[in-house]
């Protein structure tokens, strides 16, 4: 096992212990919450459809701001310096998309009972291979996402003196447990909590910090030039300028076509409660940028000179910035109430990807392929059944692999899902991209995108192109992106012409709106 940081702290694992025994308790009586039939896959992986814009804000607030958000986005400010804000305008520029396009997602699923983007795929174009490509896509760039939610559990409890993996083991007992018996209904009531005192984290933190470390101007002050700027351009390189910005587009594009963000989505009561969402979602953009400026706080306070920072480097690297930070400079019950906003916040997004991949497997692979005369019930118990594969094959990926790479491999997440775009966000609008050239946009995609993945060596997700005596830093997501849909419509302008098979479209121009 990773060494500890520290010493068992009894108060803050007696509140820790605590807020998280309360969270649970809630998961599993939020089978007894409008109630349903769980058995049946709407009801269970959806929430019956019946969320309201408080409810919904909340899920998706738990649902795209996670624990790995609360740890990650500083650490990178602690350690790659200004590239790390591009967290705060890629949150920014995605609620606009959210609001003029997704509503007509939620009508299309809502009039035509899909549960998933692949559902909405395989309406639309006709094609189960390109479903069936959407969906795998969807599950395979998901797992290593659930995988980090349980790192941000082991960061927390080593931030304790918790030893040993048996903890890690009973909290995944304990998320299977809720996630099986409630399903999206369970993720939706622990939400709350976990907003909340993520939200009581922030503004205490924000507060704090900077009287502790002598205020803002003091902190920016000692942390070193290089850290707080972007390399700038030189003659033929764009610098880091362009990094940050395709970082921030690709990251946008690529938020909401997650399999756990479209269960979220999909999980409202109306296309006015996603517009509603998309106005007021952008207040957890706020709490980002002060999440983010935790790293500069930390390299401020001198983290790296603490002992607790130094044991917690080795098992976790610059991710124990923020523990060590807090450990540093509020008392013990406190650090308690932190460190379970940030250990239930790994837990709630966890059990809704775990969810949203239960969903895709269910209906577009087992239904499809593999029974598809299951009855709905059937249907629900392959779903609670595979939600629970996943998130223990999530638990031995963190266990069993050095956490490097899974930390690296969720670079890839992004660079996968977003290939999905042109099936699902385009062909929200058009038909016009015929299917097999959409199959071959999304393999040349991924392909691009995992090739420069791995020229990187898994170690960053910026790729360097050089197009006409320049160097062009860009996130690999984003011009695998741009690939794909320039073969997609090279590709469908010959098969338009030279497949004359017919492509049956299930949906009407009614569906979305």
């Amino acid at each position: 096992m990773m060494p500890m940081p520290r010493p068992l702290d009894f108060t803050a694992t007696s509140v820790f212990v605590a807020l998280f025994a309360a969270a649970t308790v809630l998961g599993f009586f939020s089978a007894r919450w409008r109630k349903g039939d769980l058995s049946q896959l709407a009801e269970w992986g959806l929430g019956g459809r019946h969320f309201g814009t408080i409810i919904t804000w909340f899920l998706l607030g738990g649902d795209l701001y996670t624990a790995y958000t609360f740890v990650a986005v500083p650490a990178l400010v602690f350690g790659a310096g200004a590239i790390g804000f591009f967290a705060v305008p890629y949150t920014i520029l995605v609620y606009p998309l959210l609001f003029a396009v997704f509503p007509r997602l939620w009508s299309v699923a809502h009039a035509q009972g899909y549960v998933t983007a692949a559902d909405f795929v395989r309406g639309r174009f006709g094609s189960g291979l390109l479903a069936l490509a959407i969906a795998l896509t969807g599950i395979v760039a998901t797992m290593p996402y659930i995988a980090l939610q349980l790192v941000g559990v082991e960061v927390v409890l080593a931030g304790l003196g918790i030893p040993g993996t048996l903890p890690l083991w009973i909290a995944f007992a304990v998320l299977a447990a809720y996630t099986y018996a409630g399903g999206l209904r369970a993720s939706a009531m622990i939400a709350v909590v976990k907003d909340l005192l993520i939200y009581v984290t922030v503004i205490v933190a924000v507060i704090v910090i900077p009287i502790e470390l002598g205020g803002f101007a003091k902190i920016f002050a000692s942390v070193p030039v290089s850290k707080l700027l972007l390399t700038p351009p030189t003659a033929n390189n764009l610098g880091q300028q362009s990094g940050y910005a395709t970082l921030a587009l690709g990251s946008a594009l690529a938020l909401f076509l997650y399999p756990h963000a479209v269960t979220g989505l999909l999980s409202s009561s109306s296309r006015h409660v996603i517009r509603r969402n998309a106005v007021v979602l952008p207040a957890y953009s706020v709490a980002l940028s002060v999440i983010a400026l935790l790293g500069t706080m930390a390299l401020a306070a001198g983290v790296r000179s603490m002992p607790a920072y130094a044991a917690g480097f080795k098992a976790f690297g610059p991710n124990f910035a923020v523990p060590a930070l807090f450990l540093q400079m509020f008392p013990s019950w406190f650090v308690g109430v932190a460190f379970a906003a940030i250990g239930i916040g790994a837990l709630v997004p966890a059990a809704i990807m775990s969810i949203a991949c239960a969903n895709l497997f269910t209906r577009n692979i087992y239904k499809e392929y593999l029974s598809p005369d299951c009855s709905p019930s059937r249907e629900g118990g392959v779903a609670k059944i595979t939600a629970l594969v996943v998130m223990l094959g999530a638990l031995l990926f963190v266990l069993r692999l050095p956490q490097v790479y899974a930390i690296n491999l969720q670079l890839l997440g992004g660079i996968w899902i977003v290939q999905t775009l042109p099936s699902v966000l385009i062909g929200l609008y058009t038909r016009k991209l015929h299917p097999y050239a959409l199959l071959i946009g999304w393999a040349a995609g991924i392909g691009a995108g995992t090739w420069m993945e791995m020229q990187l060596g898994l170690k960053g997700s910026i790729y360097p192109l050089h197009i006409l005596g320049e160097t062009i830093p860009c996130y690999a997501a984003f011009s695998a992106l741009i690939l794909n849909v320039a073969v997609s419509v090279l590709a469908s302008a010959i098969f338009n012409v030279l497949v004359r098979r017919p492509f049956v479209d299930a949906t009407a121009p009614e569906d979305y709106s």
